[in-house]
């Protein structure tokens, strides 16, 4: 059977970790390689306050990887996500094979730490990117015509 490429999104308690990425990582990278996965990236992403309360923790640490593995191994892994008291959410989704190399570049590009050390470089609510991980166009640089659509 050929193995697949997934990304992972991991929703850390932190009150468990007292924010230690280093523990987050050993965590979900043990699951991972219980089950022979081969970790292509692995980040933070961040950490922030819930919209909702998720097992009664409002704060919570995301964590991504991008990982190989053969597709029977995903319900185990969620499985053993479930089992695990510090995750408290898991999303694991199939990559396409044609995203599989920009998605992994993109996660690379961004697996700086910023001096408070809460966040990664690249995080959701950053405001450094558009749609799609596109950057986002500068006030300082107009579109011209072209981009417009001759407009």
């Amino acid at each position: 059977m050929s193995k697949n490429v997934y990304e992972g999104m991991f929703l850390l308690d932190s009150s468990k970790l007292h924010s230690n990425w280093d523990a987050a990582a050993e965590i979900v990278h043990r699951i991972l390689e219980r089950y022979d996965c081969e970790i292509l990236v692995s980040r933070q992403w961040e950490e922030r306050r819930l919209a909702y309360p998720i097992k009664k923790q409002r704060k919570g640490m995301y964590y991504l990887t991008y990982f190989r593995t053969e597709p029977a191994n995903i319900a185990k892994i969620e499985h053993d996500c479930r089992l695990t008291p510090e995750i408290l959410r898991q999303l694991i989704l199939k990559i396409h094979p044609k995203l599989v190399e920009p998605l992994i570049a993109q996660a690379q590009a961004y697996t700086g730490v910023t001096e408070e050390g809460a966040e990664g470089a690249g995080s959701v609510g950053s405001g450094g990117e558009g749609a799609v991980g596109q950057p986002e166009q500068s006030e300082a640089e107009p579109a011209t015509a072209e981009e417009t659509g001759g407009a």
